[in-house]
C-alpha cells in the first residue's frame, strides 16, 4: 500500500509539473503586440533570420532552444520641435508639432524594428524617433520660405511625412499622423508678413465687398427695372388685349344685342298693351261686380228705405194733421166752454184713468163691497161719494158701481169717451 501511494503521489506531482511546464511554454499574443521567438532560423525573402514572429495568436516556445520577447505596437505621441531652424531665405523659425508614431506591425518593416529595437524600452524608441523627426523637420524647413511654411501648414506636414518616411521605414517605424501646431520666429518676420497680408486681405475684402455691394445694388436695380418694365408691359398688353376683346365682342354682339333689345322692348310693349287691355277688362269686371254687388243693392236698399220712410212717415204726417185739427177743434171747444173747460176735460179723461186703474186691479178677486152711511151735512162723505158716482154715470156714462161689482171678473168693461176719438190724450195735450 505504501508503494501504491508513493506511485500515485509521484504521478500527481509529475502531472502538475507537466501542466506547469505546458503553461509556461504556451505564449499568447495580444492584438497590440508582437511575440518574437528567438533561437530558430527561418527565411524572410532572400535572407535568413534567427527568429520567428507571432502576432495576435498563440505560440509554443521550444524549451531550452527558444526565448520569447514582446514588442509593443501601440501609438507613441512624440512632441516635435525645431528652434531657430533656418528656412529658405535665412529667416530663423521655431516650429512645434506633434506626431503619432508606432512600431510597424507588418513584415518586412517589422523585421527592421526587431533588429534595431528588440530589448529597448519605449522611451528609447521614442527618443530615436523624435531625433529622426526633428532632423527631417529642419531639412524640410530649409527648402521652404517662411511664407510657405506659415500659409500652408498641411502642405508642410505632408512634405515632412514624405521626407521622414524613408528614414522611419529603415527604423521599422510608421508615422500615423503629423500635425504642425505653431510656427513662429524671434525677428517678427511672420508677424509683419501677417499684418501686411492681413491688411492686404482686408483691403481686397473691403474692395470686393464694396464692388459686390455696388454690383448687387446695380443688379437689384436693373432687375427691379426689368421687373417693373415687364409688369407694365404685361399690364399694357393685358389692357390692350382686353380692350380689343371687348371691342370685338361689342362689334360681334352689337347687332344681336340691338335685335335682342328691340325684341325685348317689343315684347315689353306688347305685354304692356295686353296688360292694359286686361286691366281695362278687369276694371270693367270690377265695376260691373261693384254695380251688381254694391251699387244695385245699395240703390234698391235706398229706394226701399225711401219707400219705407215714406210709408212710415205717411201715418205720422196724417196723424199729425189729424192731431193738429183735433187740437184746433179742442182749442175752439175750450174757448167756447169758458171757465168750465178744465172740469169738462178732466171728466172726459176720467174714464181712461179709471179704466187703467181697473185694468191694474182687474184680476184681483172681490167678494163684497160695503158702503158705510154717514151723517148729514158737509162731512157726510158716503153721501158725497154716492152723488159723485151718480154724477159720473150721468156725465160720462160710466157706472162705477157696476165696475166695482165686476172687479172680480177677468174681463174689463170698455169705457166709451164722451168726446170724439180724434181728441188728443193728456200727453198730447
Amino acid at each position: 500500500m505504501d508503494i501504491l501511494a508513493i506511485a500515485i503521489g509521484v504521478l500527481v506531482a509529475a502531472g502538475i509539473a507537466l501542466l506547469i511546464t505546458i503553461i509556461r511554454l504556451v505564449q499568447i499574443c495580444q492584438p497590440n503586440e508582437v511575440l518574437i521567438f528567438s533561437g530558430t532560423r527561418r527565411r524572410v525573402g532572400n535572407k535568413s533570420v534567427g527568429y520567428r514572429i507571432v502576432k495576435g495568436d498563440r505560440g509554443i516556445r521550444k524549451p531550452l532552444i527558444e526565448r520569447v520577447d514582446k514588442m509593443d505596437l501601440t501609438n507613441m505621441i512624440i512632441d516635435v520641435s525645431a528652434v531657430n531652424a533656418y528656412s529658405k531665405g535665412g529667416v530663423p523659425l521655431t516650429v512645434q508639432g506633434v506626431a503619432n508614431v508606432k512600431v510597424a506591425g507588418h513584415e518586412p518593416v517589422l523585421n527592421n524594428a526587431i533588429e534595431r529595437f528588440l530589448g529597448k524600452s519605449r522611451e528609447e524608441i521614442m527618443s530615436i524617433a523624435k531625433a529622426t523627426l526633428e532632423g527631417s523637420l529642419r531639412g524640410v524647413l530649409s527648402t521652404l520660405t517662411p511664407e510657405q511654411v506659415n500659409e500652408d501648414k498641411l502642405l508642410f506636414a505632408e512634405r515632412l511625412v514624405h521626407e521622414v518616411e524613408h528614414d522611419m521605414t529603415a527604423l521599422g517605424l510608421v508615422v500615423d499622423t503629423l500635425k504642425i501646431q505653431n510656427v513662429s520666429d524671434d525677428v517678427k518676420y511672420l508677424d509683419s508678413i501677417g499684418r501686411k497680408q492681413t491688411a492686404e486681405v482686408l483691403r481686397i475684402a473691403k474692395i470686393a465687398e464694396a464692388r459686390a455691394t455696388a454690383e448687387a445694388a446695380i443688379r437689384s436695380a436693373e432687375n427691379r427695372q426689368r421687373e417693373v418694365t415687364a409688369q407694365i408691359s404685361a399690364q399694357i398688353d393685358v389692357v390692350k388685349a382686353d380692350a380689343q376683346k371687348r371691342l370685338t365682342d361689342a362689334l360681334t354682339k352689337r347687332d344681336a344685342v340691338v335685335a335682342e333689345e328691340k325684341a325685348t322692348v317689343a315684347a315689353a310693349l306688347a305685354q304692356a298693351i295686353a296688360e292694359v287691355e286686361v286691366q281695362k277688362a278687369r276694371v270693367e269686371q270690377v265695376r260691373r261686380q261693384l254695380e251688381a254687388d254694391v251699387i244695385a243693392p245699395a240703390k234698391a236698399a235706398c229706394q226701399e228705405a225711401e219707400a219705407g220712410a215714406k210709408a212710415d212717415a205717411a201715418p205720422i204726417v196724417q196723424d199729425g194733421k189729424a192731431r193738429a185739427e183735433v187740437l184746433a177743434k179742442l182749442a175752439a171747444s175750450w174757448a167756447k166752454a169758458g171757465p168750465s173747460a178744465r172740469e169738462i176735460f178732466v171728466l172726459q179723461k176720467l174714464d181712461k184713468v179709471i179704466g187703467a186703474i181697473t185694468d191694474v186691479i182687474g184680476d184681483t178677486p172681490i167678494e163684497k163691497v160695503a158702503f158705510i152711511a154717514g151723517g148729514e151735512g158737509k162731512d157726510n162723505l158716503p153721501l158725497k161719494a154716492a152723488g159723485t158716482l151718480e154724477g159720473i154715470q150721468q156725465v160720462l156714462g160710466i157706472d162705477l158701481k157696476e165696475k166695482i161689482a165686476n172687479w172680480g171678473n177677468s174681463k174689463t168693461v170698455a169705457v166709451e169717451p164722451a168726446l170724439s176719438p180724434e181728441e188728443p190724450d193728456e200727453d198730447q195735450f
